[in-house]
């Protein structure tokens, strides 16, 4: 198999004039060119991701982000952007710097930003509440390249507006969609179904359901959708009676989505003959459906059966994933077993896979209201040494320890691991941070982090400016106050002047 790599502008000016001559849709040689001269098979370097991150950042102007983004001497590919836009969103980056680094490279002749970068720089503006700009984004692709606006692109948007938009707010988004994406049909319908359904609640999912059926043919998916929003055990049951009367054979799928209603109602017994009725229908259990028993063991205070269930399913073809492992673990962690919970994560390991950040997470829960500063600390270097970057309610459980103990190197580890490796949310992490630093009187360091923050492009809270603000009051430091007022100033003077 050849591999193209990347070939210079000069050359990609003039194949894209050739091109023009001899393709009638114009958007197919943009497409083209943007998989032959911009994109390569070889996967970025990591260094070229933390570059452009580096540079987004800590860019202070559009026109700054600019030129170091042209100095930079790296060569921009679909993977490449797809990954630092990845590394903006799972650090809580600044939208409008993220947005800018977008535009330009997609202002780059004959480029053309995949379905995932697009899908990534909307969960980025949606997350900022920048929906005008989403709006925009969209009409851009949808003359440049229809066919990139996606279902999946339809459910990021739709859940970032449902999170805090209404009923009504969301459904109107959900008719733009009309005249954006190539076809409007049960697809994405069942896109609009699924936001609703994990954002707002079952209820809303069903009267949009039943309002709009009419304008679609509802399908599988249609019905496995609102299977899986369903709380209430009855519920449930009736409308999979309903999806079989009419003429809808439910799937692995549609018995996954009832024997999770079952075991979250602690009704193992009924989730185990549903098992025996997919058995009677040649329809195999997969790991979800076992990962959802030893969920439901754990709630009925059997965690031991439940880690059985790992070893059960294997006789069946069938082998645990992270998330299984995850469940059973959980389970441990919920009857304070935290030994048995070590020894399973230690089994993944045994077993090829990684424990991850959730799995970690379930850890830093428990020895959070333990107290257990100890375990915590060795718990996070253990993380950070098999490279799984903690995510963010493991950094508050972390933060919010420190505090309580006043260990303010831990604190200032722990900030210091978040601005070079860019995980957890600054925002959040921070208020706890500066509390701690001006309760022991650490101004200095302080001062050091939220500037730090700042430079990241993250607005700090105005209680934390306003408490700093006093402190260097207290202490006379009038020209540190001046200089942190004056980098302040990019996020206007509402925050200054409360």
């Amino acid at each position: 198999m050849m591999i193209y790599t990347p070939l210079s502008l000069r050359y990609a000016s003039k194949f894209s004039s050739f091109l023009s001559k001899y393709t009638i849709n114009p958007q197919i040689t943009n497409s083209f060119l943007s998989r032959l001269f911009f994109s390569s098979d070889n996967s970025p370097q990591k260094d070229d991701v933390e570059t452009l991150f580096r540079i987004i950042t800590s860019s202070t102007s559009s026109k700054n982000l600019k030129q170091s983004l042209k100095s930079s001497g790296v060569l921009f590919s679909n993977d490449l952007i797809d990954k630092v836009l990845k590394r903006v969103r799972f650090s809580h980056g600044n939208p409008l710097q993220a947005l800018e680094f977008y535009n330009y490279t997609a202002n780059r002749r004959g480029f053309i930003h995949s379905s995932f970068t697009l899908d990534t720089m909307l969960y980025i503006l949606g997350r900022g509440r920048k929906f005008d700009l989403i709006w925009e984004v969209l009409a851009d692709i949808k003359r440049k390249d229809k066919s990139l606006i996606s279902p999946r692109t339809m459910q990021v948007v739709l859940a970032r507006i449902a999170k805090v938009c209404s009923v009504r707010q969301t459904v109107e988004s959900f008719r733009k969609f009309k005249r954006l994406v190539p076809v409007f049909d049960i697809t994405s319908f069942n896109a609009l179904l699924r936001t609703l359904c994990q954002e707002k609640s079952m209820s809303d999912a069903r009267n949009v359901y039943h309002s709009l059926k009419y304008d679609f043919k509802p399908n599988l998916q249609t019905f496995n959708i609102l299977l899986s929003g369903w709380k209430s055990v009855e519920e449930a049951e009736a409308f999979f009676e309903e999806m079989r009367e009419m003429g809808v054979k439910p799937d692995v799928c549609s018995y996954n989505c009832l024997i999770d209603v079952y075991c979250k109602g602690r009704e193992v017994e009924k989730a185990y003959k549903a098992i025996e009725r997919m058995r009677d229908e040649d329809i195999s259990p997969d790991v979800i459906t076992y990962t959802s028993i030893i969920g439901g063991l754990g709630l009925v205070g059997q965690p031991d059966k439940a880690r059985d269930v790992l070893k059960e399913m294997k006789e069946f073809g069938c082998y645990p994933d992270a998330a299984a492992y995850n469940a059973a673990i959980r389970n441990y962690c919920i009857a304070k077993r935290l030994g048995d919970a070590y020894g399973l994560m230690d089994e993944m390991l045994s077993k090829g896979l990684s424990p991850n950040a959730t799995t970690y997470n379930l850890f830093f829960r428990v020895l959070y209201w333990s107290n257990d500063l100890r375990s915590s600390w060795d718990l996070y270097h253990r993380a950070m040494d098999t490279g799984c970057l903690p995510n963010t309610q493991s950094c508050m459980f972390l933060i919010r320890l420190f505090r309580r103990q006043e260990k303010v190197e831990m604190a200032l580890q722990l900030w210091k691991d978040m601005v070079e490796k860019g995980f957890g949310s600054y925002i959040l992490v921070s208020d706890v941070l500066f509390d701690l630093l001006c309760d022991m009187g650490k101004l200095v360091e302080a001062e050091k982090c939220f500037l730090e923050m700042i430079e990241k492009g993250h607005k700090p809270s105005n209680v934390s400016f306003r408490r700093i603000k006093v402190l260097m009051e207290l202490a006379n430091k009038q020209e540190s106050l001046q200089n942190l007022s004056q980098k302040m100033a990019i996020f206007g003077p509402s925050i200054q002047s409360s």
